[in-house]
């Protein structure tokens, strides 16, 4: 039986969830890190650093996608880089953000939903790669493990054009989720042993269909009953099933939203049309990290455009929030879905 994930590791340190659902932004633009602007309300307040990790000259980011950290504090970062050589889909920096190693070039332009779990003492990371259609298993140092295509089993592909995987999710016991949130939007469940079980979705709006199933995450917080969650992103909602596949319920009113991770009760949701969003274990709004209505209208207008403008983005505003993830002491390291990518660095204040 496999251990637990590193994000189910984080969930022993509890959260409180006693903050205000009013967002708050508490110091004026600022483009110096020297002092750096905040976000956030009540108990949950973070810094913002943005671009954050030193690049080697060989290395520039593409579109930067997701975020995964080890048991040692590394953080991986997962980009599609646009070059015609191919470059390292997956970038490893310490907390200082200092370059440590990359690795990937098998899955140039294609690095996406990034997830990391330690299974019996040796810790793997599970990529969703969308160029080639294909998920990926691999060790710490890029080692593939094995690769797999679209499930021929559950007799819902003609052809693997018509599957394009986005994220996984790590289920207890050492199976997991894999959603084709790009393909034809069904949920795909496997063993521990990477063997297909079942398969469920498919493009909608009712209970049980989805519109892009592009994050998804085992939902085990206290007092819950263990159940996946998954970002039904083009519906605007969250929604949870059963462990093998039965609707149970939604989470409404968020703005496309693209990943999920949890520490203690608190769940972090990305969402695509510029903000970050804290829950309760109830799923109830602590704070938004960060809720502006004009802004958002000003990036999504135009076909985006804005994501391909950086001189138009804004200290403590994000563009496509697209990857999020806590780390150990409760900062938040967070990719965006912008031309030339960015990371960035949300300090937890307190």
């Amino acid at each position: 039986m496999a251990s637990p994930t590193r994000r189910q590791f984080l969930q022993t340190t509890a959260a409180t969830a006693t903050a205000l659902a009013t967002p708050l932004l508490l110091r004026a633009e600022n483009k110096s890190d020297s002092n750096p602007l905040r976000v956030g309300s009540g108990e949950y307040v973070y810094e913002c650093h943005h671009y954050w990790g030193e690049l080697p000259d060989n290395i520039q980011w593409g579109a930067t996608h997701d975020v995964a950290i080890d048991s040692d504090g590394l953080i991986y970062i997962t980009h599609q880089s646009p070059a015609k050589d191919p470059i390292d889909a997956i970038v490893v920096f310490d907390a200082d953000g200092k370059y440590v190693r990359s690795f990937g070039k098998e899955f140039h332009g294609g690095g996406h939903g990034l997830d990391l779990r330690s299974e019996e003492g040796q810790e793997f990371l599970y990529l969703s790669d969308v160029k080639n259609h294909q998920i990926a298993k691999l060790d710490l140092n890029g080692e593939v493990v094995w690769k797999k295509g679209f499930p021929q089993e559950s007799n819902r592909y003609k052809d693997a054009g018509r599957y394009t995987p986005t994220n996984i999710a790590l289920a207890p016991g050492g199976g997991f989720y894999v959603g084709d949130g790009y393909g034809s939007h069904f949920v795909h469940q496997y063993d521990a042993d990477a063997n297909w079980v079942r398969s469920w979705g498919g493009r909608g709006s009712k209970p049980g269909e989805l519109n892009c199933p592009h994050g998804l995450y085992v939902d085990t917080r206290p007092g819950r009953e263990p159940s996946l969650c998954v970002t039904d992103r083009a519906n605007n909602r969250l929604q949870y099933f059963t462990l093998d596949g039965e609707h149970l319920s939604y989470v409404d009113n968020l703005v496309y939203p693209s990943s999920l991770d949890i520490r203690g009760e608190v769940m972090l949701v990305g969402e695509l049309d510029s903000r970050l969003t804290l829950l309760d274990k109830e799923n109830n709004v602590l704070t938004y990290l960060d809720d502006d209505p004009a802004w958002r209208k000003e990036v999504n207008a135009n076909g985006r455009k804005v994501r391909q403008q950086r001189d138009k983005w804004v200290d403590g505003k994000f563009v496509h929030p697209h990857g999020a993830t806590f780390d150990a002491d409760g900062n938040i390291y967070l990719a965006e879905w912008v031309v030339g990518g960015r990371v960035s660095l949300l300090k937890k204040v307190g």
